[in-house]
């Protein structure tokens, strides 16, 4: 719950950190206050209100702006208000972040350590993740049949990306084939059905592209699998990765079996890549009848978030990146801090889960920085992670 204070520290031009200094407090604490309304239990309340008073008033502030200083704001609409929870209540996800300019400076950080990545060496691998990345590009060599599901910011786009970049870069004889899944949806009231014709079209374009497409389904389909046998015989593999699986409809991964069952002796001519969000397990489940003959085929590998106790790792890696050989501005007491803020409600199982994804932690930390460069702290500590809002 914020308080009116905020707005009034901003229309006087005083920073929080001057705040901070004249009140004998560290910035984290005046964000605490201003932000959550969250008050120093060590000290006395209305001896803290009446020493704030008397800075807004030798700021210029007049009575009235004074006395409703330390009112909450105004509350939101109520259509919004579900998004406004405490952070006791549902810690938030941020917004795409970015270092402010004076948190550059403060920091002595000049690249956004959490931007997208510009080449492969910029890839933090966890055990994990390398379980992950080498399963996608043996499966693309070898064949078979995977799907790999994980949060939003979990890391699927980069694992995609790498895969194209270490075929090209290893010289594998891989052809990748990523239809497009433009306005793609699993019904025609959300959008546009992607149907198995998008597959094998795509496939048809990628292996004989100057061939004309058959108009009959049926034929189009054996032109597809006589253009996959003469692509083999030239040394080539096939692999189809489709990103935003999630999307896909039901009768679509059903039909993904014929595209698996292409084949020319026991080597099969096309393997398959499913990449999207938690719903595309939920589409997977083994306790899904319609798609019993896709899921025993199909290998399911989830992207986890990042273990606590690899975290300052991760950080340590990425901040690297960006030319900062240190991550000493993050206290011992930040990397508890970060943890907490990104545990997530889980109201199915009335617990809570972790959310330590890279694009989680990169807009909180972010944040963050950009907090303790506006309250002046050289540092970022449990309470400058917990002041951010």
């Amino acid at each position: 719950m914020t308080l009116k204070l905020k707005a009034v520290l901003k229309q006087l031009g005083k920073p929080q950190a001057d705040l901070a200094r004249v009140l004998d407090l560290s910035g984290g604490t005046i964000a605490q206050l201003v932000n959550h309304s969250q008050w120093p239990k060590s000290l006395d309340r209305d001896a803290l209100k009446q020493k704030i008073e008397m800075f807004l008033e030798e700021s210029g502030a007049d009575a009235s702006t004074v006395s409703t200083a330390f009112e909450p704001e105004e509350p939101l609409p109520t259509a919004l208000q579900h998004t406004a929870m405490s952070q006791e209540d549902e810690p938030m996800l941020l917004r795409k972040q970015r270092l402010t300019p004076d948190a550059k400076k403060t920091f002595g950080i000049y690249r956004e350590p959490f931007d997208e990545l510009a080449s492969p060496d910029e890839m933090w691998i966890s055990p994990d993740i390398r379980y992950v990345r080498e399963s996608m590009l043996q499966t693309a060599r070898y064949g078979g049949f995977i799907a790999v599901v994980g949060q939003s910011g979990s890391g699927k786009s980069t694992l995609r990306r790498d895969l194209a970049q270490r075929i090209q870069d290893e010289s594998h004889p891989v052809i990748l084939v990523e239809p497009y899944t433009v306005e793609a949806e699993d019904s025609d009231i959300k959008g546009k059905r992607f149907k198995s014709s998008d597959i094998t079209s795509a496939l048809l374009a990628a292996v004989a592209p100057t061939e004309k497409p058959k108009i009959n389904p049926q034929a189009r389909f054996a032109q597809l699998h006589r253009a996959l046998k003469d692509s083999h015989a030239a040394g080539y593999r096939h692999c189809v990765v489709i990103e935003e699986a999630h999307c896909l409809p039901v009768p679509t991964l059903k039909h993904l079996k014929r595209i698996l069952e292409l084949e020319v002796g026991f080597t099969k001519l096309v393997s398959v890549i499913l990449i999207g969000q938690t719903e595309l397990g939920d589409k997977l489940s083994i306790h899904r009848m319609d798609v019993r003959e896709v899921v025993q085929r199909c290998e399911l590998v989830t992207l986890n978030p990042i273990d606590p106790g690899e975290l300052k790792e991760f950080l340590t890696f990425r901040f690297g990146k960006a030319g900062c050989q240190s991550v000493e501005f993050l206290n011992e007491s930040a990397i508890p801090a970060l943890i907490h803020r990104l545990q997530l409600p889980d109201r199915k199982r009335d617990t809570r889960v972790s959310n330590l994804y890279p694009l989680a932690i990169g807009n909180l930390v972010t944040a963050a920085m950009n907090l303790a460069a506006e309250l002046g702290l050289p540092v970022v500590d449990e309470e400058v992670i917990n002041g951010v809002s």
